[in-house]
């Protein structure tokens, strides 16, 4: 496969079988995105590979206190504070594109709701996996951190398999660090489902567009 063919295959996948992850195949994913670039040689990802009852019991204390109105607060910020354009609009739009595909209107609140704590079960893939870091590292060591991610994603679609990349996973830190016995220090940057898409499921039917190179790229000479 080439590397073009696995950056436009990949998508984000939030319906998966009910087939087990051969453990070779996660082994050999976390070997091939092990080379991922990093300053100074510093390799600052700690991956948790959760799944079986494990996976289950993590999974249910998440979904338990999100329905119970606890708001999460992740380790660092993702989102912005204040949306500014074009970024707003794209994130209405990927929030309408999946909505309208799986036909929840506006005003169903528990649709809505229920559609939202499908991400603390990691969509019901097999594999759930949580990135960690050390508290002392810094702003570089995020960009080592999303070369890597985007690594285990590439190296995932070339052995068949399907993920999502979630911020989400990591917005009750405090209780994943304690159920996976991390230190509260460390960071938790976020998650990812992996398993093997259901390619009859509705919600895997569209694609987000990408924006054509002219829009983002000034070339100087």
């Amino acid at each position: 496969m080439k590397v073009r063919e696995a950056l436009q295959q990949r998508k984000s996948v939030r319906a998966f079988l009910k087939k087990d992850v051969e453990a070779e195949k996660i082994h050999s994913i976390l070997a091939a995105a092990s080379h991922a670039p990093s300053g100074v040689n510093t390799q600052p990802w700690q991956v948790a590979v959760v799944s079986g009852k494990k996976k289950q019991q993590l999974q249910q204390q998440i979904e338990t206190v999100f329905r119970d109105g606890v708001k999460g607060k992740a380790d660092y910020p993702y989102y912005p504070q204040e949306w500014i354009e074009p970024y707003k609009s794209r994130r209405i739009a990927c929030g309408v594109q999946m909505y309208s595909t799986l036909k929840i209107e506006r005003g169903d609140k528990q649709r809505q709701m229920d559609q939202w704590a499908a991400n603390f079960r990691a969509f019901d893939a097999p594999v759930m996996l949580l990135f960690f870091m050390d508290a002392g590292m810094q702003t570089g060591s995020y960009m080592d951190y999303g070369m890597f991610m985007q690594s285990v994603m590439l190296a995932a679609v070339e052995q068949g398999l399907a993920t999502c990349p979630q911020a989400s996973l990591a917005d009750y830190p405090e209780l994943i660090k304690t159920v996976l016995d991390y230190p509260q220090e460390s960071i938790l940057i976020c998650g990812m489902a992996l398993g093997y898409e259901d390619k009859e499921a509705l919600v895997n039917s569209y694609r987000t567009p990408r924006e054509d190179v002219e829009s983002f790229t000034r070339y100087f000479k």
